[in-house]
Order: C-alpha cells, then structure tokens, then sequence
C-alpha cells in the first residue's frame, strides 16, 4: 500500500447530540450543523478538508502530467448541432478552451458566423453560464437565461439578434423553466417561483410555481400570471407554444416524477380558459405537434416502452384517442415531425437507432448511423426537408452531420480533430446476470489487445436512476484514462430508462436495491472474466449515481480499491428537505412514510457506514453552491466516513468554491477536478504512467 491512515489526519469535525425519532426508531445526527453551509464553523470545515485533500493530491508527482494531457486533449472545436428560426442559423460552438460555448448566428451555412451571445464575457471565471436560450419565430429576438456559479435559479433577458444588444427586460427568480415565445413577437410564457429569502436561497425548499406570460418592453411585476395551483405547491409548468402558433401547452409536472398532466389554451381568442387534456398523473405525455385540434403525443400509456398516440381536442374521450405508431420491442425516447414525417428516435440495447414514419404511422424507413453511438438532433420545422444532427461514441467525438429528409443522405458538416487515435481502442456490449438473474448490458471500452490477467485499472461508472439511459458518450477526460492503459466500464442499470418505463420502475423506491445489486454484479463479471480485481477496481457516479457509489461501498466495501461519489445523495432521510429534494420523493419514496423509511434506512449511504470498517479510498466531490444536492449530503457522508474508517487508504473529500451541481461548469475546473480524479486513481490503484 502507497498511504498509511497515519500520514493523514483528518480534520476534527465538531458533533452535536441531535436524535430524530422515524416511525419508533432512534437516529442519530451528529453531523447537523454542517447542513448550513454559511456558518463560520462550515466554512472552517471546509477549508480545512480542501487543506487535507490538496495537500494529499499535490504530491502525487503524475498529476501535473496528466493535467497537461487533458489540457492538449481538450483543447479542440467542439460545436453544437445548427438549428433554424426564421431564415437565419444558429449554433453553439468552443474554440477548444473556452470556459463557456458561445452562441454564433449566420444567414447561411456557408456564410461567415457571427457571434451573438458570449458567456465568457459575463465574469473573469467563466462562472456565469448560459442556462437556457429561446429564439422568436422570425430568428430577430432572443430570450436567454443566465446561471451564476452554477446555481438553478436563473435571471432571463432579451437581445436584438441584429444589433447584438440587450433591452430592458430582466426576469428575476426562474428556476426549471425555459421560455417559449408567441407568433407575434410580443412576449414569451416563462415560469417562475415567488421571491427567496436572500440568505438561504441555495438551500430553502422551492414550491408554487407560477406560469406567467412576459410583455416585451414591460418590468416583470406586470408579467400576467397564466396559470397556478394555490392548492399544489409541487406542481410545476412547462408552457410551449405550438409550431402553428395558436395553442399554448402547459405540461405539468411532478417533481421527478415521469407521470405528467397536459393542459392547453388557445391563443387565437382573448382570455380563453386553461383546458385540462390530461387531468390524471398515470402516464407520460410529451406533446409532438398538432394538426389544427389534432394533438400528437409520445406517451408510455398502457406502452412502458412508449408510442405515438393523437388526440383530438374537439373529442377528448380515451376511446376516440388513434394510436399512430405502436410500441415495439426498442424504447421510443422521442419523436419530431419534419418534411411531414414523424422522425422516431429510440435505443435499442442503449444505442441509437432512428426511424422515419408517415403520418399515419406507416413505416418509411430507418436512418443509417455511423455507428453504434448516440445520435441527438434531428430538430426543425414541420415542413423543414433539411435537419442536423450529431453522432458520438465512447471514442468518436460529436460530429456534425446534415440530413437531407428527402434523399435519406447524411453528410457530415463538422468534424472535430482531436489528439487521439480512435483506430487504437475498441467498444463491446455485454450482457450479464444480476443478483436476481435479471440480465443487464454493460459497456467496456480499452485499448485493443489489452492482457485478460486481472491486473487492468479498471473504471466502473453507473446511474441507475430517474428513467435517465446512459448511451454511448464521447468524454476527452476518459481518453486519458484509456491512454494510461484502463478499463472503462458503463453499466445500463435498472432505474434508468434504456428499456421503458419497466426498466426504471424496477429500481424505484421499494425496489430501489436492485440497482445496487445491478452495480455490484458488473463489477463482479469484470472481476470473473478477468479484466480487473478489486485491488485494481475503481466505482464512480455523480448525483443519483454519487448515491449508487455510496450505496455500493458501504455494501461491499471488499469489492473495491477506490471510490468516487460526486455530489451524491447521501442521506437518504432528510433529502427531501432541501431545495428541489422533495421532488424525488416520487423516485426514491419518503423517510415521513413509515414503510418507505424502512427501505431508505436499509441502504442510506450515510447511515450503513459502520466503526472500524476499511473502506476503499474514497475521494468524494462536491461544491459549495449546488443547489440541486445540497453540499450536506457529501458534508456529512465524508465527515463519518472519516470517523468510521480504519486502514490505510485514504478518505477525502474535495469542495468546489463557486461551482453548483456541474451545469455551466467552466473547462478550466473541470479539467482540474478530472486531473485530481485520475491522479489520485493513479496513486490509490498504483497505476503505471
């Protein structure tokens, strides 16, 4: 072993004799303070933890290197998919290094960009990010929201798309929400919720919110208040305009809940009533267009793996509803209309695969991909014959391609150079049997001609959750990886998404076990087919997945060497009390509920670390203003973890100053969290560099 529990001591974290009682049952909560993050006591902590954990990853001499490589490696144009309003282009593109992409408008493919939005140029630190952007229909307005320090509350403003300048208009207190303008240029539907308290606006818990509509020219407390429910404070509203213009949609929400409601108002008469379409939270309903009163959805009703169903508004009974496309054996994620066709796009075995319909849901034909990859895009108008999309795989990075609707021809439009040889690695799907013989697919990318001897550092990363697939994913940080001779495996496990409704259900709430049995068998087939074991076996996974890692290494911590959790939910009984945590209730059930509490209790990473236990080293990540999982939750897992662990490895835990829950993260820091992440893997695992 490289490190002995003797080199480290850890900082002293102050207890209290808090004891809740669940249900008859006495918890202890000695770590409570460091629930409030602004106290001088927190702070304290903090600095002093990041002293530790700096201290620990500065001497690791190959952190430099590797620093250097992921700079090289990151530094190449990265472009977003182009996207049309009005007659005018839009996409975003980093030059290499940028903190933040940059938003390029051009009259033509072939004309010279302009730059219409730079992020970069909101802060010195790139910590400003662009949160969300809506164009008007005729491409001359844009409606943009801006994040700051990567928190979910977000300011919007408006800008001339000609002149490059900003009006007057400023919304304040927007959080899950974009905005969707009217055909008449006038304004956008946008949500928001009622002021915070200044103090603690990145931890109090967000209810009520309201769907107003914003009148250009005008300040946000004329906005007029369109639709809210004094009687749901969890109910959230999506409002989008139909691509004709004449109805707004309201999509209501649930927390995290997949389940939905779909309202609707018409927009060609004056102080039309809100009409409830779907008025039941029973299944998932995304709206795809409309014909007149002919509304087309993708929906998971009586159909895990989803369909295309049309409704019309002039008879709404659920026997008068047409099925247009069935659910077939792949799972439907999402479906558009272009050139007068439905465009399906679904995973199958957690790949892409896309296939075009006629209206009446005849089948035209399948799109050819590249590859087995992920394809995203495929965006536009009804009666656009011309779309883009982009394709990308664990080793191919996002390349452009245009999509000729009528000839059925791909052509690529960008494609990125990167310092990297993609001819030297290989991808292969397996499938193998979890604890209760349910068969999970796993994907495992490495150099080719790799030794099957049990002794390759190997990266194991999960999800398992919020019917979120994880589908092949081009990351520059990860060819480092691969370059130093590892292993990196992607299990698609249960609570995800990548095989319908089903699939996630049977990792939700009382079932919930089942992803961390789904984990712990992936890493048990890398180590029986020889590619690792546990001396060389490293687990990682961010929020619902820094929760999987917890889960995972207070279970078996014998089954691993190392373990990154980041910004994980840890504690499993008070999650719901902060910010937007009640809304995942619906994913994970509620410790107020007597029988729930039993299953969160049995796997709470926070509460199942056990004295004298040796962990495998631990660097677990957060940051001090995320605001989605509050920073508690790593606070205190890392603080008992510390009091808890006997042995040599080391357990540490690194805060970000000025960073949220990751989105808008600046490159410049998410190249040194990825240079901590696999220095600190290269010295736990002594990999050879």
């Amino acid at each position: 072993m490289t490190d002995s529990k003797k080199f480290i001591t850890y900082p002293t974290t102050s207890k209290s004799n808090q004891v809740d009682d669940y249900h008859g049952t006495v918890i202890v909560d000695p770590y409570r303070a460091l629930e409030d993050p602004d106290t001088e006591d927190t702070k304290a902590w903090v600095e002093a933890q990041n002293q530790v954990t700096f201290g620990y990853l500065n001497e690791i001499s190959a952190r430099e290197k590797i620093k250097q490589r992921l700079t090289k490696l990151w530094d190449y144009e990265k472009y977003g998919t182009p996207f049309k309003e009005g007659e005018t282009y839009f996409y975003f593109k980093n030059n290499g290094l940028q903190n933040q992409s940059v938003l390029y408008t051009l009259p033509s493919l072939d004309a010279e960009p302009r730059v219409l939005l730079d992020p970069n140029k909101l802060s010195e630190d790139g910590t400003v990010a662009l949160s969300g952007i809506a164009i008007n229909e005729n491409g001359k307005l844009l409606a943009y929201g801006l994040s700051t320090s990567g928190s979910d509350w977000q300011e919007w403003k408006v800008r001339d798309i000609q002149t490059g300048e900003d009006l007057n208009d400023h919304l304040q207190w927007v959080k899950f929400s974009g905005a969707s303008w009217t055909h008449d240029h006038q304004g956008f539907f946008y949500s928001r919720y009622d002021q915070p308290n200044e103090k603690t606006k990145l931890e109090d818990v967000n209810y009520y919110q309201k769907l107003y509509y914003h009148k250009l020219g005008t300040s946000q407390s004329e906005d007029i208040l369109i639709y809210h429910r004094p009687d749901q404070k969890e109910w959230g509203f999506s409002g989008e305009v139909t691509e004709d213009g004449k109805y707004l949609i309201i999509s209501v929400w649930l927390g995290t809940d997949s389940r939905n409601l779909v309202f609707y108002k018409d927009l060609t008469q004056i102080n039309t009533e809100v009409v409830e379409l779907i008025n039941q939270f029973e299944a998932n309903y995304s709206f795809i267009d409309n014909e007149e009163s002919i509304f087309y959805f993708r929906t998971d009703l009586n159909a895990p793996r989803g369909r295309v169903i049309a409704i019309d508004t002039k008879n709404t009974t659920s026997e008068n509803w047409q099925e247009i496309i069935p659910q077939t054996a792949e799972t439907l994620e999402s479906v558009g209309i272009l050139n007068n066709q439905l465009v399906a796009d679904y995973l199958q075995n957690a790949h892409s695969q896309v296939k075009i319909f006629d209206l009446t849901g005849n089948f035209v034909r399948e799109v050819e991909l590249p590859g087995l990859g992920s394809a995203g895009g495929f965006g536009g108008k009804r009666h656009d014959t011309e779309t883009f999309y982009s394709f990308t795989s664990f080793t191919t990075p996002g390349t452009i391609y245009r999509y000729d609707m009528k000839t059925d021809k791909s052509e690529i439009y960008r494609q990125p150079q990167v310092d990297f040889n993609a001819d030297e690695y290989e991808t292969k799907q397996v499938f193998y049997q979890s604890k209760d013989g349910t068969q999970v697919p796993m994907f495992i990318t490495h150099k080719k001609g790799i030794k099957l001897d049990s002794n390759n550092p190997t990266y194991l990363y999960g999800y398992g959750g919020f019917n979120i697939s994880l589908t092949p994913n081009f990351s520059v940080s990860l060819l480092v990886w691969l370059e130093m001779g590892g292993v990196y495996a992607v299990s698609n496990l249960r609570g995800g998404g990548e095989y319908g409704e089903e699939w996630h259900q049977a990792g939700m709430k009382e079932k919930k076990q089942n992803v961390f049995d789904d984990f712990i068998a992936a890493a048990e087939w890398l180590i029986t087919n020889n590619y690792t074991k546990p001396a060389k076996l490293a687990i990682a996974g961010g929020s619902n997945g820094g929760l999987l890692v917890g889960a995972c290494m207070t279970q078996r911590p014998d089954l691993f060497a190392a373990a990154l959790p980041a910004v994980g939910v840890m504690d499993m009984l008070r999650f719901h009390q902060f910010t937007i945590g009640w809304a995942w209730v619906a994913e994970y059930g509620s410790s107020e509920n007597a029988e729930e509490f039993k299953t969160l209790y049995a796997y709470s990473p926070l509460h199942n670390l056990q004295s004298g236990t040796t962990y495998p080293a631990t660097l677990i990540t957060t940051a001090d203003h995320d605001d989605r999982v509050v920073p508690a939750h790593s606070f205190k897992f890392a603080a008992a973890l510390q009091e808890c662990h006997v042995g040599e490895a080391p357990v540490l835990i690194r805060i970000e100053t000025k960073a949220g829950h990751g989105a808008g993260k600046p490159t410049a820091k998410i190249i040194e969290e990825a240079a901590d992440k696999w220095g600190f893997l290269v010295r736990v695992l002594g990999v050879e560099v």
